[in-house]
């Protein structure tokens, strides 16, 4: 089939290298215009156009969708059989959604109808779920609820992070992507209706759900370091300076004490924290202005010790 793909970051990037190795012909790629990174603010283009120049595939960086002629014009120009959108970033009015023959899917990172929304991949690793996955659905005006093709399952394991969770399901999406694509081909899907009645949302992240409450159970704590490992970072005070924590373990999820007190420092790994219910165990973490380095460092480098705390 003939196909327009809508898609920005490096989990929507996954799906298009599919889609040019697959018997399907991208068209076109629509993605959100360069932006600015990193410290000398230099224009840096999103993944996919990267990936659709690299294979000579025409890209538009529309700065806006909706009530925008030039993009709909190009579409029915294009005249594609189908488009797909992965993690584009904006939602696409019902013109541009209902032109091509097969209308346009949406690859999600997500059981369907739970975690509809923006952050799905943070949320069931935040919430402590023991799997998510990915769903193909055909997109509507109202969102994440369309009509359902195909899902497939990902486990969550413990040593799972935003990384490693994200960069499973963007596999497993494309995977899935391309089998649906072929079986709308040949006509043999059919999709089903979402039970509208279970969905839960997927709200955007906050810089400040980084903060951690000592007060938490470890397992809490624990899932919350692993959801925000890339942005916005757990974080939480530590000699009145405000630290990271970018890795840890749960070691014991069912005592108590003086939550966010160093209970033990276990040498070659670390420094112990009790929670509200629970410990854990701290194994990587950056100070302010410093690069990420290993607890059993911090622990020699700034001579931590047993009593000290954590949090206010």
């Amino acid at each position: 089939m003939n196909i327009v793909f809508w898609g920005t970051p490096d989990f929507a990037a996954e799906s298009l290298k599919a889609l040019i190795n697959s018997k399907h012909k991208v068209l076109a790629v629509i993605t959100q215009p360069d932006k600015p990174k990193g410290r000398g603010k230099k224009l840096t283009p999103p993944p996919v156009k990267v990936i659709a120049q690299e294979n000579n595939i025409p890209v538009y960086q529309p700065e806006k969708i909706k009530n925008n002629p030039e993009i709909l014009h190009i579409l029915k120009e294009l005249n594609p059989d189908i488009s797909v959108v992965v993690a584009y970033g904006k939602i696409l009015p019902k013109q541009i959604i209902e032109l091509p023959k097969y209308k346009t899917i949406n690859v999600h990172a997500s059981l369907l109808p739970e975690y509809r929304g923006a952050a799905p991949i943070h949320r069931a690793i935040l919430e402590g779920k023991e799997k998510t996955g990915v769903c193909i659905m055909e997109i509507t005006e109202e969102l994440d609820a369309g009509d359902i093709y195909e899902c497939s399952e990902v486990p969550i394991t413990e040593e799972d992070d935003i990384i490693t969770l994200h960069d499973k399901l963007a596999k497993e999406g494309a995977n899935l992507l391309i089998k649906v694509l072929d079986k709308i081909e040949t006509g043999k899907i059919n999709k089903k209706p979402q039970e509208n009645e279970k969905a839960t949302y997927a709200k955007p992240i906050k810089k400040e759900e980084g903060k951690i409450n000592w007060e938490k159970s470890a397992r809490d704590i624990f899932n919350q370091i692993r959801a925000f490992k890339v942005w916005p970072k757990a974080f939480t005070t530590f000699r009145d300076k405000e630290i990271k924590i970018l890795e840890a373990k749960v070691i014991d999820e069912n005592s108590t004490g003086k939550f966010g007190e160093i209970t033990d420092i276990i040498k070659g790994k670390g420094f112990v924290v009790q929670t509200g219910k629970g410990k854990i165990l701290v194994e990587k973490l950056q100070f302010p202005n410093s690069k990420a380095i290993s607890a059993d460092d911090a622990v020699r480098g700034y001579h931590i010790k047993i009593g000290e705390k954590l949090g206010g």
